[in-house]
Parts: C-alpha cells; sequence; structure tokens
C-alpha cells in the first residue's frame, strides 16, 4: 500500500522535559491511524510537530512524499487540518467562513454540500460565535474537508458532539476512508477508536506504549476489552 504519512524518529523537548520521544509511524492511503495517550502525553506536540506548524529537533516527517517545513504551501493544497481550538473574526458567518476557506484551495469543495452532509446547513447565515459547541466542532471539520484532501488530521474530532451526531461523522469518515482519504486523528473515545481506527500508537509520557491494530492491543494485554487495555497501556487507572 501506498505510504501517505511517514514519521522516523520525531524527538521534540521544551529544556529538559521530553515531549515526544523517538516517535515513528506510518499511514496508508485510506487508513485511519489514531494518535492516543492521555493528557499530557504528547500527542499534541507530536501533531504540531507532523504537521510542521511546530519544529522539532531531531527525525523525520514525510506527508504524501514532502516535507511539512519545506513543501509547506504546496502541501497544505493536499491535506486538511482540523484543531480542537480555533478563533475568527467575532462577526463572521458560517457562509463566510467557508468562502474564504474555499478561496484558499484551487479546487475546493462544495462547503453547501458538507454543511449538508453533517447537519448544519440550516447555520449557514448564523455568526460562528452563536453555533453550540456541537455545531462548532462539525463546522471544523468541514472546514477541514473544503480542499478535498488527500489525507486528513482531526483532533479530538467528536468532542462536544450527542451520540447520534457522533455516529453520523464517523459514517461520513468511513466513506471517506472507503473513498482512499488517509484520516490521522487524536480522540479520547474509545469506541470511536474501535469504530474508525485501522493502526493506533499510545503514547505514555512522549514514548510509544503500543503501536498496531486495536485487537491486537486488546489481546496483548490483560483485559478483554479495548478501553481497559488502553487504560492499562496509559497507567491512567494506576493514578
Amino acid at each position: 500500500m501506498t505510504e501517505v504519512i511517514q514519521v522516523r524518529q520525531l524527538t521534540k523537548a521544551y529544556g529538559p522535559l521530553t515531549a515526544v520521544d523517538h516517535l515513528s509511524l506510518t499511514a496508508e492511503k485510506g487508513m485511519a491511524f489514531g494518535l492516543l495517550g492521555a493528557n499530557g502525553a504528547g500527542k499534541t506536540t507530536a501533531l504540531e510537530c507532523i504537521l510542521g506548524t511546530k519544529k522539532f529537533d531531531s527525525g523525520s516527517v514525510s506527508i504524501l512524499g514532502m516535507n511539512p517545513l519545506t513543501d509547506r504551501k504546496k502541501l497544505f493544497e493536499k491535506i486538511g487540518v482540523q484543531f480542537q481550538e480555533a478563533s475568527f473574526q467575532d462577526k463572521i458567518t458560517v457562509s463566510e467562513l467557508c468562502a474564504v476557506t474555499a478561496s484558499l484551495y484551487r479546487k475546493a469543495a462544495d462547503s453547501r454540500d458538507l454543511l449538508r452532509r453533517f447537519g448544519i446547513l440550516d447555520k449557514v447565515k448564523r455568526p460562528v460565535k452563536e453555533l453550540s459547541g456541537g455545531e462548532r466542532q462539525r463546522l471544523f471539520i468541514v472546514l477541514a474537508l473544503l480542499p478535498n484532501p488527500e489525507a486528513v488530521f482531526l483532533d479530538e474530532l467528536t468532542t462536544g458532539l450527542d451520540a447520534k451526531a457522533r455516529r453520523d461523522v464517523w459514517k461520513i469518515l468511513s466513506d471517506l476512508k472507503a473513498s482512499g482519504t488517509t484520516i490521522f486523528m487524536t480522540s479520547h473515545f474509545m469506541d470511536e477508536v474501535e469504530a474508525l481506527c485501522d493502526r493506533i500508537c499510545i503514547l505514555k509520557h512522549g514514548k510509544t506504549v503500543y503501536y498496531g491494530a486495536v485487537k491486537d492491543a486488546v489481546r496483548q494485554s490483560p483485559f478483554d476489552k479495548f478501553e481497559d487495555a488502553y487504560l492499562w497501556y496509559t497507567g491512567e487507572e494506576e493514578s
């Protein structure tokens, strides 16, 4: 299979604290890859380094055969990114934000179609600041999909969504996988990880403590359920 994301021995430290310690991973075309770990495990730092928004100390990163630091403009024509936190002009509406974002790409997707698929087309004239937390989260995913990306990076994608909305998002992402889009995601919801992810990496204090398929993570642990296995790998229950 074609490798879309390749990370080799990625390391990032803040003074004496090593936030990401020799991280290596690969994600192929049409795969959903989950980067997991407790708060403070290094997920956000790793994601920022992989995307090139933060410089790392050593190692290498390739996305679609490009270096995210030196090929930034060309790369961001081909990928989508959704972060947990985003700030916009105070009175910008949903339609205006979609239009501004779409203008950054040569061949943007139909924003109204995406808004419809994510159940927020009726909010198109509303200021973004007036949306509920769940509606904003769905809008941020829409923005990440506007470039018709070959790979999309999603940070805690269903935080704030109710159960039905989460499952609706899962169905859309499963369809994207089937069409060949690579998904790189972080999540604290283990049912979401089980439903979507083909491969996972679990971090603990910046180090990889598990890498592989979800079913193998369970098999290699003392537990029968993935959530219990995850807590065992991260040591969260011990604390």
